[in-house]
């Protein structure tokens, strides 16, 4: 069967290879909208964007040593972008509003004529342990980032001959990232409850997971590929089960409600 000339198999596989290339972007879409229109990044953790930046970028140098799936690849690739579209906005948001509080301090105390300071600046370059992955400007995340490829790049270059390191390489990338959903999991254990978490959004993970899943299988990805897609769907249906687990249960309230997809990543 074919459409406009097209066999039906070969569009399948261009859907297919579309929705690994841009699925894993799908859920930050509205994350990003939300924030620039309510100008507030607290719901959203930058640690989930530090998660996925190593894990890809960790993934790409991968490929070098053992060449898989093109669409696995520029899908590392735009989800490093959209991550650091991310950070810069989280960036700009939480500087103007720590810039608004301390203005609403001088206020409070009468003193309207002094000049409002800003926040003391930090900076990648202090290598201070304290504000890591907490900077004032977008530019130390990149430099952050540019670093970290640089060295993870020269240690490929080295040892891209040696299969343990090649296979050792694949592993820590894709495994970084199946770990993702473990945050979530442990809030929800610990409240003994999942209040404040969408269970649309869990949802989503996990049909997105194991579509990926049965995508790696059937593409014969690399097998850290398929053993880390298979452990983020355990994670999920762990969350899923916590929801029906503690619905029998009073939800405890939770002071600071964290948006799923700031613990998760399709």
């Amino acid at each position: 069967m074919e459409a406009s000339g097209v066999p039906v198999q070969q569009l399948a596989a261009w859907g297919a290879s579309g929705a690994m290339v841009f699925g894993g972007v799908v859920p930050y879409i509205p994350q990003y909208r939300q924030i620039r229109r309510t100008q507030n990044a607290d719901g959203f953790s930058t640690y989930v964007c530090l998660v996925l930046l190593v894990a890809n970028i960790l993934r790409i140098l991968f490929w070098f040593g053992r060449h898989f799936e093109a669409p696995l690849l520029w899908q590392s690739i735009i989800m490093i972008i959209t991550m650091l579209l991310m950070l810069k906005l989280c960036t700009e948001v939480r500087m103007a509003n720590e810039l608004s509080a301390r203005r609403r301090c001088f206020t409070a105390a009468d003193s309207k004529d002094e000049e409002v300071k800003a926040a003391p600046r930090r900076s990648y370059l202090d290598f201070d342990l304290r504000y890591f992955w907490h900077w004032s400007q977008f530019s130390d995340y990149v430099q952050c980032v540019l670093s970290f490829s640089g060295l993870a790049g020269y240690l490929t270059y080295l040892w891209l001959d040696s299969p343990l390191f090649v296979e050792l390489l694949g592993f820590m990338a894709v495994f970084s990232e199946a770990l993702l959903g473990l945050p979530q999991l442990y809030r929800n254990y610990r409240n003994s409850s999942t209040e404040g978490m969408s269970v649309k959004m869990v949802l989503m993970w996990t049909s997105g997971d194991t579509f990926k899943t049965v995508y790696f299988i059937l593409n014969q990805a690399p097998f850290q590929f398929s053993i880390c897609g298979l452990l983020q769907v355990l994670v999920d249906v762990a969350i899923l089960l916590q929801v029906y687990l503690y619905s029998s249960y009073p939800q405890k309230p939770v002071s600071h409600p964290m948006h799923p997809a700031s613990t998760k990543a399709l």
